[in-house]
């Protein structure tokens, strides 16, 4: 028991419950220990999302890309982390993008129906989950303040932060360069300057066709303040 409690006790849904609280838990709901190798599917974009899934060991990798498959973001989630939480509850409950083992993998889901009992069993655990959605919300509303008036800058952090999770690593955008100035709405040499401007910041890496994500927490203050 000592190790499933910590376990469960590192998760972003779980942190703050007691010990006794947990051995409840696990005894009144059903908690299945999956484990994946690499490269294995976990989940595929358009999949329903019947059961949240917390990342126990290992990393997963998850892409998101739009119906053309012309535009890619990828980030990596490493334990202890969620999978898309946002999409268990509300009007879409399917998978934004295909989920897949990194690396040598655990996983520890439970189903939606579980979940809710869950929820309702410990106002923490409550509090955590609305704590969480509740700022994927509000970076929402941030997001559409950039790239309504903000910079290319700020609107291109906009697209990475609203697309990856809070804790996402190892994030890459996968676009040509044409079509991701097209989608911004500037022209090639006004989208070229503010990369090189990220790129001296800190913020990314860049090759043709390909972005890298170094810092998203700085993309995210660049989101909000615009870039020094």
């Amino acid at each position: 028991m000592d190790s499933m409690f910590d376990i469960l006790s590192d998760l972003p849904l779980f942190r703050g419950v007691t010990r006794e609280r947990i051995a409840q838990t696990v005894g009144a709901a059903k908690f299945h220990f999956l484990k994946y190798a690499p490269g294995e599917s976990i989940a595929r974009r358009g999949e329903p999302c019947t059961h949240i899934k917390f990342v126990i060991s290992g990393s997963v990798t998850i892409t998101i890309a739009n119906d053309s498959d012309r535009f890619r973001i990828a980030q990596r989630l490493v334990a202890p982390d969620v999978i898309s939480p946002d999409f268990l509850f509300g009007s879409t409950t399917l998978f934004p993008g295909n989920v897949t083992a990194a690396e040598e993998t655990g996983i520890v889901q439970v189903s939606k129906e579980d979940y809710i009992n869950v929820l309702a069993s410990d106002k923490i655990y409550m509090f955590n989950l609305l704590n969480y959605l509740s700022m994927n919300a509000q970076k929402s509303i941030e997001g559409i303040l950039a790239i309504s008036s903000g910079s290319i800058e700020e609107r291109l952090a906009m697209w990475i932060v609203s697309l990856t999770q809070p804790t996402a690593r190892d994030i890459t955008i996968t676009c040509k360069q044409r079509d991701l100035y097209a989608m911004l709405g500037v022209q090639r040499s006004s989208y070229m300057a503010a990369l090189e401007r990220l790129v001296e910041a800190g913020a990314i890496a860049y090759q043709p066709g390909e972005i890298k994500v170094i810092d998203r927490r700085l993309m995210l203050s660049i989101m909000r303040n615009g870039i020094e």
